[in-house]
């Protein structure tokens, strides 16, 4: 069988004519795009010839603006003057300039393009941009001339570790006071307490230059500029450069899956068409995020994108990419009101073949220029096939979210009662996967952090968080809380993905919620921060929390828990016990809200001694001590199995490891 996605899915056999035509799409999108010997990777070098660059004798600018009739480079080079530099129209839409004079443009000067249109002028932002400041008491953005000595990299030889636990962050959010943090804080502040957390990877948002500040970098404008809100380019290089030294990866949250509407900064019109970069009319438009969206038929338009993943992986040493709104860019309708509920919702006009084909085109090309690359799919659709690899029928990802885990712990939260949570339920959601796609697990996203919604701690806790928090304070509701949160956070790790995700300040139950500055709130920065003293100070309950984190990650490393095919071993909706074999582990949940298991029969994989070596009922993470450390013999039942009875107290997770 050609596509080994058919033997892994036999489900998928009736569809095998669409996979064929995916390989044929690919096949012939590739032809088109590369002469006889060039590699992707080869042909991903846009930002290498577009945009403004420097030369012995002077300065280049190029772009590509099919749609202009003219075409002049302006700034404070020249006094602003419109027309004193005027641009030559080449073939295919390109145009050209060549500025004598090395020193000519300099660091720090301001420049726009004018973009002649149907004999109106019109400003940009040049398109390969890799420098856009805002201008002070303005909502105006002009690109900067920002050229660097080439960066003194110490990090040859850095390869991500196989297994992943990410922490998601934002750079700007990272820090205790209300303001805009930066990409140096962070890198002296942060990335010690997540390195000392054990993550091996983090994944930053709203890097790639965006005007709204609350879209969390959502609605790119310039994708070629790192925000200029934290810092200098060189700035994210050093931060990136510390993490490699600190053996931890670094994933960039790309958004490929639409673009801001604005035009004097954006790319939106560029060249004074809608259809440039994007569909024209209304098939260009986002309904719901009100967004610009790509057409991916267009070679311009994926030599734009593939260069832009290029840029980010040779200039930045980016180790890979999740890619955010997959679902959106695979579907007609953006998957908006789709329940997903049979096969033949993905394989059907509503399918963008063209954002498929674009998709599997990102990551052949990037695995080209880095195989130890990551890339990672935020789908909620569940297509077939996204992480498994091109040559298998695949879209080519090496992960995708496990985007169904955090939907189901926040409808337990809010619509059942713990006594009535189903443990076959959360066992399937958490353990089932496609076949051979790996996925990252996780309990909670960012969009749970922000105003509207609730993290789990703070939706189990709300306003008695702000009394009960003291670590002499008793309080029924804090301590159902730390339990659960503690519980939700050891079986996701553990049985809900080959990599686990994380939010900064989940880990510790950050309280409250994330608010971006805006009319709303008097422009405040107060809830757009992380309070990381809570986690540091020995008289509150967070302190549980983030050490509780810190040793399940390590608890996770030693029993080479990612990864591993999971066994259970003993599930019970009316106890609440849940049991399963992962790794070197074995674990045991019990999310009764009152009863505690005397004696209770759990049987094991093999016969011997295991140790307790993890509970969450620890008095070092704000538990009742109710689990001892000890060994426990198994016994043999009269069908030969193998069993182990063990004291398993209300809302504890214990783990046991075969001595």
């Amino acid at each position: 069988m050609k596509h080994k996605i058919l033997q892994y899915d036999p489900y998928l056999k009736p569809y095998e004519k669409d996979f064929d035509l995916r390989a044929e799409r690919l096949k012939n999108k590739l032809q088109e795009l590369l002469p006889q010997g060039q590699s992707l990777w080869d042909f991903a070098n846009g930002y290498e010839y577009f945009g403004l660059h420097q030369t012995p004798d002077g300065w280049y600018y190029r772009e590509w603006a099919p749609g202009a009739e003219a075409m002049y480079l302006t700034g404070d080079f020249c006094g602003w003057d419109r027309h004193a530099y005027p641009m030559e129209k080449l073939e295919n839409g390109v145009f050209s300039l060549f500025i004598p004079g090395k020193d000519t443009l300099q660091n720090g000067m301001k420049v726009l393009t004018v973009v002649v249109h149907e004999g109106q002028e019109l400003e940009r932002i040049p398109l390969y941009a890799n420098y856009v400041v805002q201008e002070k008491d303005s909502v105006e953005w002009n690109a900067v001339i920002h050229t660097a000595e080439a960066y003194p990299w110490t990090d040859e030889g850095f390869k991500p570790k196989s297994k992943l636990y990410i922490y998601e962050c934002h750079i700007g959010m990272a820090q205790e006071e209300g303001k805009v943090g930066s990409y140096r804080e962070f890198m002296e502040n942060t990335l010690p307490r997540i390195k000392k957390l054990g993550y091996t990877a983090i994944q930053i948002m709203a890097i790639m230059e965006h005007p709204y500040y609350a879209s969390f970098g959502y609605q790119v404008t310039n994708f070629f500029a790192p925000s200029s809100r934290f810092g200098t380019p060189e700035e994210l290089k050093a931060l990136i450069d510390r993490a490699h030294k600190l053996g931890i990866a670094v994933l960039l949250d790309v958004v490929h899956s639409h673009a801001c509407k604005n035009t004097r900064e954006g790319i939106n019109q560029f060249d004074g068409t809608d259809y440039q970069f994007f569909h024209a009319g209304g098939q260009g438009e986002h309904p719901a995020w009100n967004t610009k969206c790509f057409n991916y038929d267009k070679n311009e338009v994926i030599h734009f994108l593939l260069s832009n993943l290029k840029y980010w992986m040779t200039q930045f040493h980016f180790d890979g990419f999740r890619f955010d709104g997959v679902t959106s860019m695979l579907y007609h309708d953006h998957g908006l009101g789709t329940a997903f509920m049979g096969y033949d919702q993905y394989f059907s006009m509503n399918t963008d073949v063209e954002a498929v084909t674009y998709l599997q085109l990102a990551n052949l090309m990037v695995r080209q220029g880095n195989p130890k690359a990551i890339t990672i799919a935020e789908d909620t659709s569940a297509l077939p096939g996204l992480a498994l690899p091109v040559k298998d029928g695949g879209v080519g990802f090496t992960y995708r979210l496990a985007m169904g885990e955090p939907d189901m712990w926040i409808k337990l939260l809010k619509e059942v009662s713990d006594d009535n949570w189903n443990m076959d339920y959360i066992y399937y959601e958490l353990s089932t996967r496609r076949p051979k796609e790996p996925v990252i697990g996780y309990c909670e996203s960012h969009d749970q952090a922000l105003v509207g919604d609730k993290t789990i701690m703070f939706r189990m806790c709300d306003s008695e968080m702000y009394w009960s928090m003291n670590r002499d304070n008793d309080s029924p509701i804090i301590d159902r809380a730390m339990a659960l949160h503690k519980m939700i956070r050891l079986v996701t790790l553990s049985l809900g993905g080959e990599g686990y995700l994380n939010f900064m300040g989940n880990e510790f139950g950050h309280p409250e919620w994330i608010d971006f500055p805006r009319e709303g709130n008097g422009w405040s920065y107060h809830y757009c921060r992380r309070q990381w003293h809570l986690a540091d100070d020995k008289n509150l309950k967070y302190q549980y929390l983030n050490r509780f984190d810190k040793d399940m990650i390590a608890l996770s490393k030693r029993l080479r828990v990612l990864g591993k095919t999971d066994r259970q071993l003993y599930i019970s909706n009316d106890q609440k016990i849940m049991a399963f074999r992962k790794g070197e582990g074995v674990f045991l949940f019990n999310f009764h809200p009152t009863w505690s298991q005397d004696g209770l029969e759990i049987p094991m994989p093999e016969a011997g001694t295991y140790r307790v070596c993890f509970t969450s009922d620890d008095f070092d993470y704000g538990g009742h001590g109710r689990v001892y450390h000890q060994d426990y013999e198994t016994h043999t039942r009269a069908d030969g199995t193998p069993v182990l009875q063990i004291y398993l107290p209300c809302r504890t997770a214990v783990v046991l490891q075969k001595v």
